[in-house]
């Protein structure tokens, strides 16, 4: 049975209405072990011939079979299979890739016929070292002259067998000692076992072999022995293709096919770089944002916090206005002590006022002084500018302590700014300052009123002489629901109470209203964040489409040694997903170097970055990857490898 047998083969192509005939009706039958030469003059038929006998084209009519196995019953990963195992290529422009070593060259039809790295490694630097490329199998295809290049070339057809090796002109490109040279090796070869298919259109070459086929306007016009025609073969064909290495396992083969786009990548760093630009501004600006926008957001809320939008009052009585509240005397420093306890209380604080005779020295003014609890200060996040707050042992020893604001400081003082120490008269009790708040934002603008604090009890004994409250003040942990709050005090006060001789004021709708509008603002950051995603998403495939349409003769040399469809797409899709991913990081760094910048210009806003959002920046990034490097790597397998190798 012959090896490579046609029958009847046509190839023909569109020409304007009609279709021309490039091969017409060829018959030819190729036996194991044989040299055959197939001449003509350009534009004969001869290469496209060798193309469909090497399974990198199809026919158009006819048969083709392979060991007697019809050719047009295969699909396109078995072809590619017969194009991995049992054909070598050796092409007249060498077409090696300049991003690899020589070795690099050679190793890539092992590659992806899933030989382990170390074994592939061997057989190529055994190929190299036969073929006396010993000391240049580091080099790159740039750093060869054309005789090297084309013994690369060879070694390559041989690294996984090459039982059958096409040569297209292989002389063609150099000069008369490197032909010599290179014809005399295929010759050797095909001693070897192999069966070796040279078309060209130089007679003296085809005279190296066995048997020269010449073709004519599509037609064979000739098909002779020569003289050298009666040697036989002394190896046997399958004998290469059994020398094998071990099979890597999926995980190598991954591995491999990341090598291959990582090399890629940084063979192209420009192309790469502006590839990856659109995913860096995208994904930089939606980790910015969204840092801007939580910074914002605790910066406001931090802000309304410290004006005490997240408060809860209890007053007597039962509403405002009601003329009984002040016979109602219910609220007492017990009922703070149960709030305080509950879940959803940050602080509490008793609270009883009044207005007294402030004196120092020679001054004299009128002032309002506030019998509070420990946390009061909490509660309405007040900061100390000097000194501190009285502390809970303070309130219970009912000690004669105040803490002052600025306002108060500025009318007894002065300028003077250490006041700590210094006794104050209130009515006709002394009491020690301890402390002095920082200027502080009213909620309704701001309060010339002198304010003095001194514990509730000290008030209520000392002061003003009364066992019952003014009013109590809760402030609810943030993030607690504040209607929920509400209802529990209700429910907790009308227990102790038994009736509901009291009113709450919850002063929380300047929150929600922030609130609702951080969460637009949220929306509106997050459409923002997915416009620019899908900008820097189509500027990928963009650049990766360019990509298949620069590197056309690369996929077609990567099919010619045997490659799957399934191998290139996942080496695009691979491309395509690292640069989207060192896009994502880098987008983050940028991001983070904006906030670094901010923090440190002096400006007292600070970036709050959420792990969440990078997360997510990580996760669209591989997204985008792979829905926008489909269509790329997509088109890339789906080139027919004449075509890619004609293009390049």
């Amino acid at each position: 049975m012959p090896l490579l047998q046609v029958e009847n083969l046509r190839k023909e192509y569109p020409a304007g209405d009609s279709m021309m005939a490039v091969l017409k009706d060829i018959n030819l039958s190729i036996e194991a072990g044989e040299m055959v030469a197939i001449v003509g003059s350009s534009g004969s038929g001869k290469s496209t011939l060798m193309n469909i006998l090497g399974c990198l084209d199809q026919p158009s009519g006819g048969s083709y079979r392979i060991s007697g196995r019809d050719v047009s019953e295969l699909d396109a990963d078995e072809l590619a299979r017969l194009r991995r195992e049992y054909f070598g290529f050796i092409f007249q422009r060498y077409h090696l890739l300049p991003s690899l070593t020589a070795a690099g060259n050679v190793e890539i039809p092992a590659v992806y016929a899933g030989m382990d790295s170390v074994s592939r490694r061997d057989r190529a630097e055994l190929l190299l070292s036969r073929l006396g490329l010993q000391d240049r199998m580091d080099h790159r295809p740039g750093q060869l002259s054309g005789g090297q290049q084309q013994r690369v070339s060879i070694s390559r057809a041989l690294m996984n067998g090459g039982q059958v090796i096409l040569a297209d002109e292989p002389t063609g490109a150099l000069d008369s000692s490197s032909g010599r040279e290179t014809m005399n090796l295929l010759t050797e070869l095909n001693r070897e076992g192999h069966t070796i298919v040279v078309v060209t259109h130089d007679m003296e070459v085809a005279a190296y072999a066995n048997r020269i086929i010449e073709i004519r306007d599509g037609e064979i016009i000739s098909d002779r022995l020569t003289a050298d025609a009666a040697a036989e073969s002394d190896g046997q064909p399958g004998d290469v293709v059994a020398a094998r290495g071990a099979t890597a396992g999926w995980a190598a083969k991954l591995n491999e096919l990341l090598l291959m786009a990582v090399s890629a990548m940084a063979s192209h760093k420009l192309r790469t770089f502006l590839t990856m630009l659109g995913i860096i501004i995208g994904i930089a600006s939606v980790v910015s944002v969204v840092a801007l926008g939580q910074g914002s957001q605790q910066r406001v809320l931090k802000d309304i916090s410290a004006i005490g939008t997240n408060v809860i009052d209890i007053f007597p009585g039962e509403d405002f206005g009601d003329r009984k509240s002040e016979n109602i005397h219910t609220l007492v420093p017990a009922d703070a002590e149960v709030l305080a306890r509950q879940s959803y209380v940050d602080s509490v604080t008793p609270k009883l006022s009044t207005t007294v005779e402030l004196r120092y020295r020679n001054i004299d003014v009128s002032a309002s002084v506030s019998g509070v609890g420990d946390q009061y200060f909490r509660v309405y996040g007040y900061e100390m500018a000097s000194g501190k707050p009285f502390d809970r042992d303070m309130v219970k020893r009912i000690r004669q302590v105040a803490v002052i604001d600025q306002n108060t400081r500025k009318r007894l003082f002065g300028d003077e700014q250490d006041v700590v120490g210094r006794v104050i008269i209130l009515g006709s009790v002394p009491c020690r300052i301890i402390g002095v708040t920082k200027k502080k934002q009213a909620m309704f603008g701001n309060s010339d009123s002198l304010n003095i604090w001194v514990p509730y009890t000290t008030a209520m004994h000392r002061i003003i002489g009364q066992s019952h409250l003014g009013s109590i003040t809760v402030r609810v942990k943030d993030g607690a629901p504040m209607q929920a709050a509400e209802k529990g005090i209700q429910k907790l006060l009308v227990r102790r109470h038994k009736l509901k001789d009291f009113f709450i004021m919850n002063t929380d709708t300047i929150r929600k209203t922030i609130e609702s509008t951080t969460q637009t603002m949220t929306l509106l950051v997050s459409a923002i964040a997915v416009i620019s995603l899908v900008v820097g998403g189509i500027g990928v495939m963009n650049i990766m489409l360019v990509s298949v349409t620069e590197r056309t003769g690369e996929i077609g040399v990567r099919m010619a040694v045997g490659a799957r469809r399934s191998d290139i797409m996942s080496q695009f899709l691979i491309e395509a997903v690292l640069v989207c991913l060192l896009g994502g990081v880098l987008g983050i760094l940028l991001a983070f170097a904006a906030g670094f910048f901010i923090s440190h210009s002096g400006s007292s806003f600070s970036m709050v970055y959420s792990p969440v959002s990078m997360v997510l920046a990580f996760v669209c990034s591989t997204l985008i990857g792979v829905v926008f490097g489909y269509l790329p790597a997509r088109n890339a397998a789906h080139l027919n490898p004449v075509d890619a190798l004609v293009r390049e």
